[in-house]
C-alpha cells in the first residue's frame, strides 16, 4: 500500500473542528473590541465573526476614472465549461457607472468595481478621507484596502489574508466554510480567459493564450451538483448576512462565497496571515485531498 492509502480518510481531519471549536453559526460582537481580546478569541483560533458598530459612517461620492469589470451574468473570475473566465476591464468615470447602476443609462452587461490589489488606495485615493484608513484594534500593518460596488457575485475562493469585510450601504450573503473541509471542496486546472464585448453588444469568451491554467473551484454553492461532487455532502456551510454599518471578520484561507444586494458598497482591509504551524497543518490537509481526488476532480486537470 502507498503511504497515502495507509493514512486515514480525510474526514477524520474534519471531525474533531466540528466539535472542538467551529460554530453552528457566525457570532456576533457588539462594538469595536479590544485587541488582544479580540486575537486571541478570533484570529489565533480562525474563527469568523461579525462586529456590529464597529465603524462610523462613511460618506461616498463620484469621483474620478477607476476600473470597472464587465461580465454578461455578474460571476467575478469564475470556471466556465472548462474555462476560467475573468471579466472585461474597462475604464471609465466613476459617475458614469452610478449612472448605469441606477438605470440612468441602459447597457448590455453586469458593471461592478471589484479589482483588488488596494485598488481604493491607486485609483480612488479621494475617497481614503471618506474611510477610516485603517481598523486601530487590529493589526497596523495594512495589506491591501480594497473597494468593491457594486451586484457582482463572487464564486467560491480562499485568500491568505486576515480579512476585514465591511459594508457601508446594502448587504452582503457570504457562504463560509473552514479550511478543514477542504477535503470536500473539489478543484479543478483550467484554461484562463476573459470576457470582451463584440460589437453587437454580445459577450464572447477569449483565451489567454499565454497564460498558464488556472486552479480553481467549479462547484456553485448555491446549487451544488452533489452527483459530480459527492464529497460536499460532508461540508460544513456556515451562511450570514452582513448588513450597512457591520464588519465581517473573514479569517485568513476560510472558503467564501459573496453574493450582494444591488447597489451595495464594501470595503474591504487586508492584513497579512500568519504563516505559522496552522498554515503548514493545512498544507498538508490540501496535499491529502489533492492525492485522493475522485475522477471527476481530475476529470478538469
Amino acid at each position: 500500500a502507498s503511504y497515502f492509502e495507509m493514512l486515514p480518510s480525510p474526514r477524520g481531519f474534519t471531525e474533531f473542528p466540528a466539535y472542538l471549536y467551529l460554530n453552528t453559526s457566525v457570532p456576533y460582537v457588539e462594538g469595536p473590541p479590544e485587541p488582544l481580546q479580540f486575537y486571541r478569541r478570533w484570529i489565533g483560533p480562525n474563527k469568523p465573526c461579525i462586529i456590529r458598530n464597529a465603524f462610523s459612517h462613511w460618506p461616498i461620492g463620484s469621483y474620478e476614472v477607476i476600473s470597472v469589470a464587465v461580465t454578461p451574468n455578474g460571476y467575478a473570475d469564475a470556471v466556465l465549461g472548462d474555462r476560467f473566465v475573468m471579466p472585461e476591464e474597462r475604464q471609465m468615470r466613476f459617475s458614469a457607472v452610478l449612472d448605469i447602476i441606477e438605470g440612468k443609462v441602459q447597457r448590455k452587461g453586469v458593471f461592478y468595481v471589484q479589482k483588488q490589489c488596494s485598488n481604493l488606495l491607486q485609483e480612488l485615493p479621494e475617497l481614503v478621507d471618506d474611510l477610516e484608513p485603517h481598523v486601530p484594534w487590529m493589526s497596523a500593518a495594512l495589506e491591501c484596502l480594497n473597494f468593491f460596488f457594486p451586484s457582482a457575485m463572487t464564486s467560491m475562493h480562499k485568500d491568505p489574508y486576515e480579512n476585514l469585510y465591511c459594508v457601508v450601504s446594502g448587504e452582503k450573503r457570504f457562504i463560509l466554510l473552514p479550511p478543514t473541509d477542504r477535503p470536500f471542496i473539489p478543484y479543478g486546472l483550467y484554461q484562463s480567459a476573459v470576457y470582451q464585448e463584440q460589437e453587437g453588444g454580445e459577450f464572447q469568451v477569449i483565451d489567454n493564450s499565454d497564460s498558464n491554467k488556472v486552479p480553481w473551484i467549479p462547484l456553485d454553492p448555491l446549487d451544488p451538483d452533489l452527483e459530480r461532487y459527492p464529497q460536499y455532502r460532508l461540508a460544513r456551510p456556515l451562511v450570514c448576512s452582513v448588513k450597512a454599518g457591520e464588519m465581517l471578520y473573514l479569517p485568513s484561507l476560510w472558503f467564501h462565497h459573496v453574493q450582494q444586494s444591488q447597489g451595495c458598497i464594501a470595503v474591504n482591509f487586508w492584513y497579512d496571515m500568519e504563516y505559522d504551524i496552522k498554515y503548514n497543518y493545512f498544507q498538508l490537509l490540501e496535499s491529502l485531498s489533492e492525492n485522493t481526488m475522485g475522477p471527476h476532480d481530475m476529470a478538469a486537470a
